[in-house]
C-alpha cells in the first residue's frame, strides 16, 4: 500500500480531476472503461508524486548533503540495467495495490488489468487401473487401514512381489484422507525403488494440504540433491507435474512457494526465475519472502549487483510489491560492491514507497559510510535514526567504532561504547578488540590493557585478535615482561598463536636486544610448523645488526632466501635502520650502495634513516648532502624527513634554523605534526622561555594538529621548571581525560613542584598515582613521604614504602650491576 497520501500532493485542480476520475469509475461498470479511468487515475498520480519528490528532494539534499540532480543515478548503474526512476510507473501502483498473500505465501493476482489472461490449472486423470490391478489396490488399501501397531513392511510383505510403480498412485487416492497412512506407505515404496515424480508431487500436494510445509519442502529438495541431475530436464518434468497434480490433490498455492524457495537454495537460479514467469500464465505470483531469497542468493553470483538490479526492477512489473527486507537486501548488495551513495538514494526512495527503514537499513548505509571515512555523513544518519525511533544496534556501534579508531580518534571511539553501553546495549569482542588495537596503535597501552580487563569483567572472552593486538601493542612499546605473560594466558586459554603473535614478539624481542628470546620463539614457532616469513626474518636480521653481529645477520638472510623467501626493500630498509641504530652508519651508507646493485632502489625511508643517524651524530652536512642527493633523485621528502631534520638542528642548538625549516614546511603547504613541533617546544622550554613555548603550541594547534602525549609531557616539565604549577595541573588533568599517560619525568617534575610549593595534598595524590601506574618515583620523593607517613603515625604505609624503595634503589641497582 503506497503510504503517501496522494490527496494532499494534488493542487485544487488535480483533486477535482481525482474526484471526477473516482466517481467515474465507480459509476461505469464496464471493463475498458474501467481500464481508460484506471490509467487516468494512475498517470495523474505519477503527475503528482513527481511534483511532490521534486519539493521533497529540496530538503533532501540540505539534510543529506546528497546530488538529486539525477534522481535516475541509481537507475543506471550496472551496464544501464535498471531504467526506473523515483517516481511510480503504472506497473509499480498495479503491484501496491494487488491482493496480499495468504500466510505470506502465494497470492492470486488480482490486477485491475490483465487478469483475463491467466488460464486454469488442468484436471488431474491418472491412468485407470485393469481389474486386476484394482483388486491388488484394495487389498493393499484394505492391509494398510486395518493394521494395528506393527510396522508397515510386515502388514504389506505378502504384496511386495505383485506391487508396481503404478499402484503407488493409485493407493495413494484410496488412503489420500489420513495423512499418516500416505506418509508411511510413501516412505515404505521409496525403500523399494525410487518412486515416479509424480507420486511424489502427489505427496508434496498432500503434505501441503495437511499443513505440512517442512515435509513438503523436504520431499522436494531431496529430488533436488540428487547427483549428476541435469536442471533444465528436470526443471521442464517437475514443473509440469507439480501442475497436473495441483487441482485435484486438495493442495494451495504455498506448494510453488517452496518449490521456489528450493530452487533458490540449491542455487538454481535461472530455474527459479521461470518458474516465477511460469506461474504467471496461472494468475500466481510467488511471496515476496521468497523473492528476498531469491535477491539474496541472486547477490552471491559473479554478475551480482547486475543481475540484482534487474530483478529488483523487473519484479514489481510482475506483481511483487518490495519490504523493507527486500530493500535491505538491495542497500547491502549496492554496499558490498561499493555504491555507497546509490544505495543511500535508494533509502531515500523506500520512505517514499512506503517502506519505512528499520535499523539494518541505517546500519547497512552507515557501514558503508564508514568504509569511505564519511565521519559527518555518519553522525548525521544516526542522528536521523534517533529521530526516527530506531536504535542503533552493536552491528552499527561497531562501524563507527572502527571508523573513529581508523581515523586515529580512539577516545572519542570510547565515549561511543560509553554511550552504546548507557542505552543497555551489551557490546561484543569485536567493538572491545577493535578499540584496544586503536588504543595499542597510538601507544597508549595502558588504555588498552584497561578495556582488556574490563572486558573480562563483563563476561565478554578475548579472542586470539584480541591478545594479538595487546600483545602487539606491548612489544611496540617495549614492555615485554607483559607480553609474554599475556602470551602464556593465551596459551592457557587453548588459543594458537599464529605468525602475526610469534612475529611481533620476536619483532619486540629483538628491539629490546633480546636476542637469545628471539631465536627461542622463532624455533617454537618452527616447532609449531608455522612458516616464519619474510618479516620474522627482517626483525631477526634488524636485531642482529642493532646488537653488532651483522656476520650473523648476513648468514640469517641467505638462509631467508635458500627458503625461497625474496629479500624486499622493507628488508634492506629493516638492516639499514639495524646498521644506524648500532652506530654503523658506513656500512649502512654501503648497504644502500649494494641495494641499487640488486635492483632495488632506496625509498624515502632508506634516505631518513640515513640522515636520522647522522643528526643524532651532530653531522648535520652530511645529512643535509643526503637530502640533497634524496630530491635529485626525485624522491619527495616525508613528513618525517623533515622531523628528523628538525629534531638535528634542535639537538646540536641551532634552534634558529629548526624554525626556518617549520616556516619553509607551511609556506610549501607540508603539513607538519605533532612530532615535528616537539622538538622545538622542548628546546624554548629548556631555555625557559615559557613565552615563546605558547606561541609555538598556539600555532600549532591552529593549524588543526592535535597534541600528541609528548607534546604534553614536554609542556608540563616546562612549566614545572618555569614554577607555573597552576598551568602544570591543568595539563595533567587534559592529559589524564583524552588517554595520554605521563611518563617519569613529567610525575617527578609535578610532585617536586608542589612539594616545594607545600602542597602536599596533590603532591600526595600524584605520587599515589604514579604507583598505581607501575612507575617509580625518584629517591628524594620516597624519602619524602616515608618521613611524612612516619611522623603521621601511619606505619603500615611507611613500611609499605620503604620496601618499595629498596627493591627499587638497592636490589635492582645490585641486578643490573650484575648483568
Amino acid at each position: 500500500m503506497i503510504q503517501i497520501p496522494l490527496a494532499k500532493t494534488l493542487s485544487p485542480i488535480d483533486r477535482s480531476k481525482w474526484a471526477e476520475i473516482e466517481v467515474g469509475s465507480s459509476r461505469d461498470q464496464g471493463a475498458n472503461v474501467h481500464t481508460v479511468h484506471v490509467k487516468q487515475l494512475t498517470t495523474l498520480a505519477i503527475i503528482s508524486q513527481r511534483q511532490f519528490i521534486k519539493r521533497l528532494s529540496l530538503d533532501l539534499r540540505k539534510r543529506f548533503q546528497l546530488d538529486f540532480g539525477n534522481l535516475a543515478s541509481l537507475s543506471r548503474i550496472s551496464d544501464g540495467v535498471m531504467e526506473k526512476s523515483l517516481s511510480f510507473s503504472s506497473s509499480t501502483w498495479r503491484g501496491a495495490t494487488a491482493s496480499p498473500s495468504t500466510g505470506g505465501y502465494l497470492r492470486q493476482r488480482s490486477f485491475a488489468l490483465g487478469s483475463t489472461n491467466t488460464r486454469p490449472f488442468p484436471d488431474y486423470s491418472p491412468k485407470r487401473p485393469t481389474v486386476r490391478d484394482s483388486e491388488i489396490v484394495h487389498q493393499i488399501s484394505t492391509a494398510i487401514k486395518l493394521r494395528c501397531s506393527e510396522p508397515l513392511r510386515h502388514t504389506l510383505k505378502p504384496f511386495e512381489s505383485k506391487f508396481r510403480p503404478d499402484h503407488l498412485i493409485w493407493v495413494l487416492m484410496d488412503i489420500r484422507s489420513d495423512y499418516r497412512l500416505v506418509l508411511d506407505f510413501f516412505d515404505w515404496a521409496c525403500l523399494r525403488r525410487e518412486p515416479n515424480l509424480e507420486a511424489r508431487c502427489i505427496v508434496v500436494q498432500i503434505s501441503v494440504a495437511a499443513k505440512d510445509l517442512k515435509t513438503a519442502h523436504g520431499l522436494i529438495h531431496d529430488f533436488w540433491a540428487k547427483p549428476n541431475l541435469d536442471a533444465s530436464i528436470a526443471f521442464t518434468h517437475f514443473v509440469e507435474r507439480l501442475i497436473y497434480t495441483y487441482k485435484d490433490w486438495g493442495s494451495d498455492p504455498h506448494v510453488f512457494d517452496i518449490f521456489f524457495q528450493v530452487l533458490v537454495e540449491a542455487r538454481k537460479l535461472n530455474e527459479a526465475r521461470k518458474l516465477f514467469k511460469k506461474l504467471l500464465n496461472y494468475g500466481l505470483v510467488i511471496s515476496v519472502d521468497s523473492c528476498n531469497l531469491f535477491l539474496s542468493r541472486l547477490s552471491n553470483t559473479c554478475d551480482g549487483l547486475r543481475m540484482v538490479v534487474k530483478s529488483f526492477t523487473e519484479f514489481p512489473d510482475l506483481g511483487i510489491c518490495w519490504n523493507t527486507a527486500s530493500y535491505n537486501i538491495m542497500i547491502h548488495c549496492l554496499c558490498r560492491f561499493g555504491k555507497i551513495k546509490e544505495a543511500h538514494l535508494l533509502l531515500l526512495q523506500m520512505e517514499l514507497r512506503g517502506c519505512s527503514p528499520d535499523v539494518v537499513s541505517f546500519s547497512t548505509i552507515i557501514n558503508g559510510y564508514c568504509y569511505l571515512g564519511e565521519l559527518q555523513r555518519v553522525l548525521k544518519l544516526i542522528e536521523e535514526m534517533q529521530i526516527k525511533g530506531l536504535k542503533p544496534n552493536p552491528y552499527t556501534y561497531n562501524s563507527v567504532v572502527r571508523l573513529l579508531c581508523k581515523t586515529s580518534k580512539v577516545v572519542e571511539a570510547e565515549t561511543i561504547l560509553r554511550e552504546m553501553m548507557n542505552q543497555g546495549i551489551v557490546p561484543d569482542n569485536v567493538i572491545y578488540t577493535t578499540l584496544i588495537d586503536g588504543f595499542c596503535k597510538m601507544g597508549n597501552v595502558a588504555a588498552a590493557y584497561r578495556l582488556f580487563d574490563e572486558m573480562q569483567g563483563l563476561n565478554i572472552i578475548p579472542d586470539l585478535l584480541t591478545y594479538t593486538a595487546i600483545i602487539c601493542g606491548f612489544c611496540l612499546t617495549g614492555k615485554m615482561v607483559e607480553a609474554e605473560k599475556l602470551f602464556h594466558e593465551m596459551l592457557g586459554r587453548g588459543l594458537e598463536p599464529d605468525e602475526f603473535v610469534y612475529t611481533a614478539l620476536i619483532d619486540g624481542y629483538c628491539k629490546a636486544g633480546g636476542m637469545k628470546k628471539a631465536f627461542s620463539l622463532h624455533n617454537n614457532m618452527v616447532q609449531m610448523r608455522l612458516t616464519p616469513n619474510v618479516v620474522t626474518y627482517t626483525a631477526l636480521a634488524d636485531g642482529l645488526c642493532k646488537s653488532g653481529e651483522i656476520e650473523t645477520a648476513n648468514e640469517l638472510l641467505h638462509e631467508m632466501c635458500r627458503k625461497g623467501l625474496q629479500l624486499n626493500i622493507y628488508t634492506y630498509n629493516s638492516i639499514v635502520n639495524g646498521l644506524c641504530k648500532a652506530g654503523n652508519i658506513l656500512q649502512a651508507v654501503k648497504l644502500m650502495e649494494d641495494m641499487e646493485v640488486a635492483g632495488f632502489h632506496p625509498d624515502t625511508f632508506t634516505y631518513t634513516t640515513i640522515m636520522d643517524a647522522y643528526c643524532k651524530s651532530g653531522e648535520m652536512v652530511k645529512a643535509h648532502e643526503l637530502l640533497r642527493d634524496m630530491l635529485d633523485k626525485g624522491l619527495q621528502p616525508s613528513v618525517v624527513t623533515f622531523n628528523v631534520l628538525m629534531n638535528g638542528f634542535c639537538m646540536s642548538g641551532m634552534i634558529e634554523d629548526g624554525e626556518k625549516l617549520l616556516k619553509w614546511m607551511l609556506e610549501k603547504g607540508l603539513k607538519p605534526n605533532a612530532a615535528t613541533y616537539n622538538p622545538l617546544i622542548k628546546q624554548h622550554c629548556l631555555r625557559n622561555d615559557m613565552r615563546t613555548t605558547a606561541k609555538i603550541y598556539k600555532g600549532m594547534c591552529a593549524q588543526g594538529i592535535t597534541p600528541d602525549g609528548n607534546t604534553y609531557n614536554i609542556l608540563l616539565q616546562g612549566h614545572c621548571k618555569a614554577r607555573n604549577m597552576k598551568e602544570a595541573w591543568f595539563l595533567h588533568k587534559e592529559m589524564v581525560q583524552k588517554g595520554f599517560n605521563l611518563t617519569t619525568s613529567s610525575y617527578n617534575a609535578l610532585i617536586k613542584g608542589f612539594l616545594k610549593r607545600k602542597k602536599y595534598l596533590e603532591a600526595r595524590e600524584l605520587f599515589e598515582e604514579m604507583r598505581r601506574g607501575g612507575l617509580v618515583a625518584d629517591r628524594e620523593i620516597y624519602y619524602f613521604f616515608v618521613d611524612i607517613n612516619f611522623e603521621e603515625g601511619n606505619t603500615e604505609i611507611t613500611l609499605e614504602l620503604c620496601d618499595a624503595a629498596i627493591e627499587c634503589y638497592l636490589v635492582g641497582k645490585a641486578t643490573d650491576e650484575n648483568k
